[in-house]
C-alpha cells in the first residue's frame, strides 16, 4: 500500500529546529508506519518538504504548491486540488496527518483530526482572519473520506461542531515514545539539577503559556499552601510564553523573585525527562485537552499526575492520576496537598500511571491507523 503521507508541520518544524504537537505525531506515527511490511510513505507537503531528520520514506517527497490558494478555490467550486496529478500514479491513499485536508477527486483521503478547539472554543486560539479559516476548516472536514482522532471526547466534539457522521471517525489514541520509560542514573539526574539550581522536591508544569493551559490557577493553587511548603517544593513552570499571557508573564516575572516558582521557559528534551523523573508531581489542570500527552508522558516517567476531570483528560487518564476541577483552584492544591503528605497515594499514582503508558505506543496507533486505512480502501 503506497500512501501519500501530510508532512507540513513535520517539514517546518525541522527547519526551525522545533518539532512538537502535530509535527511530532507526523513524525512518530510516521516512523511506525514504515516500518510496517505493507506500507510505503510518500512524503507529501504543501509549500514544503522533507529535507532530513523525518522518518524513513520510500517516495521522493513531493511539493504539493499552496495550501491556501487550492483550498479557497476547492471551497466555492467543484474543483479538486492541482495537486492531485503529481500524486495520482503513485499513491493508492493520502493521510493528511496536520489538518491541511486535500480535496481530491480520485485518491482516497484519510484525515487526522486531532480536536475541534479552533470551533467549539475560539476565545482559545489565536489566528489571522479566524472566522474564514474556521469556515474553510470545517469545510475541509467533509473532503475527506474518513477521519482519525484521538479521543472519544474529540470524536464527539468532531461529530458536534464539523456535522461529520460518527461512523466516519476512527479513534486511534497516540502513543508515548520509549525514551520516556528509560532511566537516568542518579549522578546524571543530580548533576541536571544542579545546572538548573533546582532543589531535590518540587512541582512540574510543563506546557506553553496559554490561556487554555490554566497556569493561572496552577500558580494560585501553589501560593495557597503553606509557606513551609512553597519554599520547600517549589514549582517548576517549563513552557515558552505563547499568546495572551502578557499578565501571566509578569506575575512568573515577580513570584520568582520569592524563589517559589521557578520559570526555566524552554528547556531540550533529555531536561525534561530528567524533571519529569525528579519532581514530586506533574500539574496539569489545562482547561480543554483534545488527548493530553504530556500526561502520558509523565506516567511513563513514573510522575504521580494531577489533570483535569473534563474534556479527554478523564478518558486519558483513567484511574492513575488524581483528577480535580480545573476552575476550582481550591481543588489543585488540595491535590497538591495530598501527593506531598500521603507517599502511599503517590506511589500508587507511580505505578498506575506506569501501567497506563505501557497499554499506549506508537505501535499501536500505527496498526489502529493501517486498518483504517483498509477500511477506506475496501469502500
Amino acid at each position: 500500500m503506497k500512501v501519500g503521507f501530510g508532512t507540513t508541520v513535520l517539514a517546518n518544524g525541522l527547519a526551525r529546529n522545533g518539532v512538537d504537537g502535530i509535527g511530532s505525531y507526523t513524525l512518530e506515527l510516521g516512523n511506525e508506519l514504515s516500518r510496517l511490511e505493507d506500507v510505503s510513505l510518500v512524503p507529501a507537503g504543501f509549500g514544503i518538504t522533507i529535507t532530513g531528520g523525518g522518518f524513513s520514506a520510500t517516495g521522493t517527497p513531493v511539493n504539493l504548491g499552496r495550501y491556501a490558494m487550492s483550498a479557497g478555490l476547492g471551497a466555492v467550486t467543484p474543483m479538486a486540488f492541482p495537486a492531485e496529478r503529481l500524486l495520482a500514479a503513485n499513491i493508492d491513499l493520502f493521510h493528511a496527518t496536520d489538518h491541511l485536508i486535500p480535496k481530491f477527486s480520485g485518491i482516497p483521503v484519510v484525515a487526522t483530526l486531532m480536536d475541534a478547539i479552533p470551533l467549539s472554543n475560539p476565545e482559545w486560539v489565536r489566528m489571522r482572519l479566524a472566522p474564514l479559516k474556521r469556515w474553510l476548516w470545517r469545510r475541509a472536514g467533509h473532503w475527506a473520506d474518513h477521519i482519525i482522532t484521538i479521543s472519544e471526547y474529540s470524536k464527539r466534539e468532531i461529530v458536534e461542531h464539523f456535522g461529520i457522521a460518527p461512523e466516519k471517525i476512527s479513534v486511534t489514541p497516540l502513543g508515548v515514545d520509549a525514551r520516556f520509560f528509560e532511566r537516568f542514573d542518579v549522578a546524571s539526574r543530580n548533576d541536571i539539577l544542579r545546572r538548573l539550581e533546582l532543589p531535590e522536591q518540587f512541582f512540574l508544569f510543563v506546557g506553553t503559556l496559554q490561556p487554555r493551559k490554566n497556569l493561572e490557577r496552577v500558580l494560585s493553587a501553589h501560593a495557597s499552601l503553606p509557606m513551609r511548603l512553597q519554599a520547600e517544593v517549589p514549582l517548576v513552570v517549563v513552557g515558552r510564553a505563547g499568546w495572551g499571557c502578557d499578565a501571566l508573564v509578569a506575575r512568573l516575572n515577580d513570584i520568582q523573585r520569592r524563589r517559589t516558582v521557578r520559570w526555566l521557559k524552554y528547556l531540550p528534551d533529555h531536561e525534561v525527562r530528567c524533571l519529569m523523573q525528579s519532581a514530586q508531581a506533574m500539574v496539569f489542570p489545562s482547561l480543554c485537552e483534545g488527548f493530553g500527552l504530556p500526561v502520558v508522558e509523565a506516567f511513563a516517567s513514573g510522575l504521580p499526575v494531577i489533570t483535569s476531570n473534563t474534556t479527554s483528560l478523564p478518558e486519558v487518564a483513567g484511574d492513575a492520576a488524581l483528577l480535580v476541577n480545573p476552575e476550582n483552584t481550591a481543588e489543585i492544591g488540595d491535590a497538591m496537598r495530598q501527593v506531598l503528605e500521603n507517599l502511599a497515594l503517590s506511589e500508587r499514582l507511580s505505578v498506575a500511571g506506569l501501567q497506563r503508558a505501557r497499554e499506549l505506543s506508537w505501535q499501536v496507533c500505527a496498526q489502529s491507523t493501517l486498518e483504517a486505512y483498509r477500511r477506506v480502501l475496501h469502500r
